[in-house]
Parts: C-alpha cells; sequence; structure tokens
C-alpha cells in the first residue's frame, strides 16, 4: 500500500487497517509501508504524548510507577518481563536496570523518539511508553500493568512531554544493509583463536570480535576445536523442554542495537504455535519464530571462572537472534546442570563447523 504522508489520513488508514485485519501496530505499519514509530507519531495529539529526551532521565524513574512488563524485541524474537524496575544506572548513551525481574543493558545513544501511549483493547485501556530508533524502528517498550501506579505514570509522563506535540514524525530512510564482513582469508585466524583460549570473562567476547575485525558467524566458523559446534535449529525447543522438565535454571538473551533484555529463571510452559516457539510463563514470555533462525551453535568462552557455555542463535544475515545461558553469577563455575544439557543436545545433533 502506498504510505500516507499526512498525519490524519495516515492515523485514520492505520487504525482502520489494525481493525479490518486484526493486526498488532507493527504488522500494520509494515502492510502500509511505514515504520512503527511513524504509525504511532501519527497519533500525537488524539492518544500518544510525544516524550522528549534525555532517555537515561526518564528511565531513571520508572521505579516509581511499580509493577510493569518490558518488551524487547528484534525481527525473531520477543522477550516479555514483567516486574519492577530495581537498580538504575548509566548516563546519556548507556545505561543499565538491574532488577530481580528487569535486568536490561541499555544503549540510549541509539535511541531518537519516545511516546506514551493510551490505546483500548478486547480488554479495556492499555498504556505503554514506546521508543524508537532514527528508522522508527521499536527499540523497547514498557507497558502498565493492574498494579501499576497510574498517578506515577501520569506524572511521569507530564514531566517529560515535548513542548511539540504535533502529529507525524520524520523518520531516517534506511539505508541497504552492507555487507562488511571481513574476508575470512584476510583474518588472523591463529591470533584470533590464540585471544579467544585468553579470554577471562564473557564480556571479553564483543570486544574480542571488534578488535579482530570478525563478525559472530564468523568467529563461529574459525573458532578454536570445540569451542564453536553448530547443531540443528529445531533443537532450541529440546533446549526449553529440557529445561523445564529437569527444571534446569536459564538465562535468555534477546536484543536489538538499542536494547539487550534477560530472564534468568527457571522456564515451565513451552508450546509451540505455527511458527513460533514459545514460553509461556507467569512474569516472562519469550516469542521464536523457528522459520528465521538461520544457525545455531553451542559456544564456549574461557574466563576466570572456568568455561561458560551458551546456544547462540543467528538469522540469515549473522546477527544476534537469541543467547542461552546457564543461571550463573559472577565469580561462581558454570552449573553442571546447564553443562550437561547442552552436551545432551550436541550429541543429539552436531553439525560440524
Amino acid at each position: 500500500m502506498t504510505p500516507h504522508t499526512d498525519p490524519e489520513s495516515l492515523y485514520h488508514t492505520f487504525h482502520a487497517l489494525k481493525a479490518e485485519r486484526r493486526l498488532r501496530n507493527r504488522d500494520a505499519a509494515a502492510a502500509l509501508g511505514i515504520s512503527e514509530g511513524e504509525a504511532i507519531a501519527s497519533g500525537v495529539g488524539r492518544d500518544a504524548v510525544r516524550l522528549t529526551a534525555p532517555f537515561d532521565a526518564l528511565f531513571r524513574r520508572m521505579p516509581e510507577l511499580g509493577e510493569v512488563m518490558a518488551l524487547t524485541r528484534n525481527e525473531a524474537a520477543v522477550h516479555e518481563k514483567t516486574g519492577c524496575f530495581e537498580q538504575m544506572s548509566g548516563d546519556a548513551k548507556v545505561g543499565l536496570a538491574l532488577g530481580s525481574a528487569i535486568d536490561l543493558r541499555i544503549f540510549y545513544g541509539r535511541w531518537a523518539y519516545g511516546y506514551a501511549v493510551t490505546e483500548q483493547g478486547p480488554n479495556g485501556e492499555s498504556r505503554s511508553l514506546q521508543f524508537y530508533d532514527t528508522h522508527g524502528d521499536a527499540v523497547h517498550k514498557v507497558f502498565s500493568r493492574a498494579a501499576t501506579d497510574l498517578a506515577a505514570w501520569d506524572r511521569l509522563v507530564a514531566a517529560f512531554a515535548a513542548t511539540d506535540q504535533s502529529a507525524g514524525e520524520k523518520v531516517a530512510p534506511r539505508s541497504a544493509p552492507a555487507d562488511d564482513e571481513t574476508p575470512l582469508d584476510a583474518i588472523d585466524a591463529v591470533a584470533f583463536r590464540r585471544d579467544w583460549l585468553g579470554m577471562q570473562d564473557t564480556h571479553d567476547f564483543f570486544p574480542l570480535l571488534r578488535r579482530h575485525k570478525v563478525s559472530r558467524r564468523q568467529a563461529m566458523q574459525i573458532a578454536p576445536d570445540g569451542h564453536a559446534n553448530r547443531i540443528g535449529n529445531d533443537l532450541t525447543r529440546s533446549l526449553l523442554e529440557v529445561a523445564a522438565a529437569d527444571g534446569v535454571s536459564v538465562m535468555c538473551f534477546v536484543g536489538n542495537p538499542g536494547m539487550i533484555q534477560i530472564h534468568t529463571g527457571l522456564v515451565h510452559r513451552i508450546e509451540v504455535m505455527g511458527p513460533w516457539l514459545n514460553v509461556l510463563d507467569p512474569g516472562f514470555n519469550l516469542h521464536l519464530r523457528q522459520d528465521l533462525v538461520d544457525q545455531t551453535w553451542i559456544v564456549r568462552k574461557p574466563t576466570a571462572d572456568g568455561v561458560v557455555t551458551s546456544v547462540e542463535l543467528l538469522d540469515a544475515a549473522g546477527e544476534t537472534i537469541a543467547l542461552f545461558f546457564g543461571e550463573r553469577k559472577p565469580g561462581k563455575p558454570e552449573r553442571e546442570d546447564w553443562r550437561a544439557l547442552v552436551a545432551q543436545l550436541g550429541t543429539a545433533d552436531s553439525l560440524a563447523a
């Protein structure tokens, strides 16, 4: 469909399409050929309030809201956690939300737009705080729940409401994806493997990739022997089902360039619905598009506390969809039940890297 440049026209077309096809905001916007951020911005002055930066200052006040649901997604995975924001730290570029339920790594430098949105749905009124990047792609959303302090919510929105409340937003056009991977034969694989084996912390991995100009997908291909093994994409379901059956506590990371959201704990209800593999637990939902997973790897990284094992899902472009670890605290070795579970996956279906 042809995009509507007039916010008034866009607003009505967007909501009519949502109602007619029973679409979510993201899918209705895609059907119109626009970003979700543009669609939401068409409602400024109606059901949306434009928020102003600095967003780190706004997020430092999130604990005032009480219980909420935090949502982070990428093209292939949606991660939802219900709980309270607790310890907030950081600056205008990066931040942390640390708590028993909501655990975030925040990259504010990637954020461009924010809106407080009020929508009417089948279950009544829904309130959310929604944040988008320069292209209008969703970075993070926070939804009210029955226990949310709505008076605190209103105070927060009022404090960060922008002066300009005109409808519409002009987002930056997306450029064609750049194929900027270093050719494999130009990488010093010997030095890369040496530095991999010298890691002292899992957080050393990203600097390792950057230092050697290696993509995550390439790292799997040239990893030291026994440190990256490709397995079948269907084994993520087995991973979650065995973790649920055996009571193995996991960590699940899902992110995008502006946010990483983490679940730590048990999983229970695992269900498949069409292409979606789901965790449907009180307080934690994961929705994973299995058909968009291109590669699945068991990865072993040395640390000062011993080897740490992860299961990493990549899409066709080599971007990370989701990461799974065993529950672990710094200074503690990896859980043996997690290590045994992953070893079982590798035995079930290992594809040579």
